[in-house]
C-alpha cells in the first residue's frame, strides 16, 4: 500500500479517529489503525470494540492498493509535528509502514489488517435526520448528568426516544436528571428508545465540534450509526431498562423563584469556594424576593450570598449540592432562570423562561 497527501487533509481525520482508540487495550491490534486504500479512496478506522469510528478521504493519491494496521497515537503524533502544508506519503512494506516528508523518515511496526476487529451493526431501524446544530444542542444540554462508573451500567449513557414528532435525550446519575427536546422527528416512529454509553455520546460531540453538515442517524436493536460527512460512528447501545424520567420531572412545584442567570452563576461559584469540598452542599434560604445562599466546611468557614429574584411565598430553608446547580447553570443559554420547588425535601425544577425545549431536577440534600 502507498498514497500520498498534504497534512492538512488527514490531520483533523487522524485526530478524531485515534480519539476512539483506548490507551489501555487487551488486544494489541486495537492500539492500531485500520487504513484501507482500495479504488482511489482511503479509509481509516479507529475502534475501542465498543466504539468505531470510520473517515473516507478521497483527496488523497494512492499509487497502490493495499490495507494494514498502523499504530494510532505515533501516526498522529508524527503527522501533528510535521510542519504546515508538508507533502506526506506512507508506504506499507510488509510489517513496516515508511512515514516521509521533506528530509524526515520514519519506520513503524503494523499489525496484518485480518486481526482488525469490526464493530457489527446491521442496518438500522429507523433513520433520524437532523442538523447539526440540533443534535449538538441535545447532547451539549444533558451529557453533563451522565452517570460515570455507577454499577446501575443503563446510568452510564444517555437516553435518545425517538417519536414522529420529536427527538429527546435524557441523562441522570440518580441525583439530577436533565432533559432536551428538539421538534424534529422520525416519520412513522411511535416510541423508540436507546440508551448510548457515555463514551459514544463523548466521540459523537467531537465529531459534530466543527462544520454544518446535517446528520443522518440509524438505530437498530443493538447499535447506533451516525453518518457525518465523510465520518462514520458506530456505537453500541447499552442494554437495559432506563428508569422512567417523567415520573422523576415534579408536577406539583408551585413556590417559584425567578432569578438573573449570570448573578446566580456567580454568586453559587463565591459561595461554593468555602462548601465542604466532599459533599459541596449549600443552604438556600428563599424569602420574599430574596434568595440567600450559605456554605460552610469542618474548618468552620462560612460564605454568604444574598441574591435579589422574584418570590412571593412562605419563607424556605432548602439544601443542594452547588455543583449540579452550577452545571445546569453553565448550560442554559436564557438571561432569566426559573426555580420551583414544592417544600423544603422537593427536588427542584430548573428550567428557563419561555424555553420549553429543556429542563432540569436536582435532588435535595440535608445539610
Amino acid at each position: 500500500m502507498k498514497f500520498t497527501t498534504d497534512r492538512e487533509a488527514l490531520l483533523r481525520p487522524l485526530q478524531l479517529v485515534t480519539g476512539v482508540v483506548e490507551r489501555r487495550q487487551t488486544l494489541p491490534v486495537l492500539a492500531n489503525l485500520l487504513v484501507v486504500a482500495e479504488k482511489g479512496v482511503l479509509s481509516i478506522t479507529g475502534t475501542d470494540l465498543e466504539v468505531e469510528l470510520t473517515v473516507v478521504e478521497n483527496g488523497v493519491t494512492i499509487e497502490q492498493d493495499g490495507r494494514a494496521t498502523i499504530p494510532a497515537r505515533k501516526l498522529a503524533d508524527i503527522w501533528r509535528s510535521l510542519p504546515a502544508g508538508a507533502e506526506v506519503s506512507v508506504h506499507v512494506d510488509g510489517d513496516r509502514a515508511i512515514v516521509r516528508s521533506g528530509r524526515s523518515r520514519f519506520s513503524l511496526a503494523t499489525l496484518p489488517a485480518a486481526d482488525f476487529p469490526k464493530v457489527e451493526s446491521g442496518p438500522g431501524d429507523i433513520e433520524l435526520r437532523l442538523s447539526t446544530r440540533d443534535l449538538q444542542h441535545l447532547l451539549d444540554q444533558v451529557s453533563f448528568s451522565m452517570a460515570q462508573q455507577d454499577v446501575r451500567y443503563f446510568l452510564n449513557g444517555m437516553l435518545l426516544e425517538v417519536t414522529s414528532e420529536y427527538t429527546r435525550t435524557v441523562a441522570t446519575d440518580g441525583h439530577r436528571l436533565a432533559t432536551c427536546t428538539v421538534n424534529v422527528g422520525a416519520p412513522g416512529v411511535e416510541r423508540r428508545q436507546a440508551i448510548v454509553p457515555r463514551k459514544g455520546v463523548l466521540e459523537l460531540g467531537r465529531l459534530l465540534s466543527d462544520g454544518d453538515e446535517d446528520v443522518t442517524l440509524h438505530v437498530s436493536a443493538n447499535h447506533i450509526r451516525v453518518t457525518r460527512g465523510n465520518y462514520t460512528l458506530t456505537s453500541k447501545l447499552v442494554d437495559g431498562k432506563f428508569p422512567d424520567y417523567e415520573k422523576v420531572i415534579p408536577k406539583d412545584a408551585n413556590r417559584t423563584i425567578i432569578g438573573d442567570r449570570e448573578t446566580l452563576k456567580q454568586a453559587f461559584h463565591r459561595a461554593s469556594i468555602l462548601s465542604n469540598e466532599k459533599y459541596r452542599g449549600v443552604r438556600l434560604i428563599i424569602e420574599t424576593d430574596q434568595l440567600t445562599i450559605q456554605a460552610n466546611n469542618p474548618e468552620q468557614e462560612e460564605a454568604e450570598e444574598v441574591v435579589d429574584v422574584s418570590y412571593q411565598g412562605e419563607r424556605m430553608e432548602i439544601g443542594f449540592n452547588v455543583s449540579y446547580l452550577q452545571d445546569v447553570l453553565n448550560v442554559l443559554d436564557t438571561d432569566e432562570v426559573r426555580i420551583s420547588v414544592s417544600d423544603a425535601n422537593s427536588s427542584a425544577l430548573i428550567e428557563s423562561p419561555g424555553k420549553e425545549d429543556t429542563m432540569y431536577v436536582v435532588m435535595p440534600m440535608r445539610l
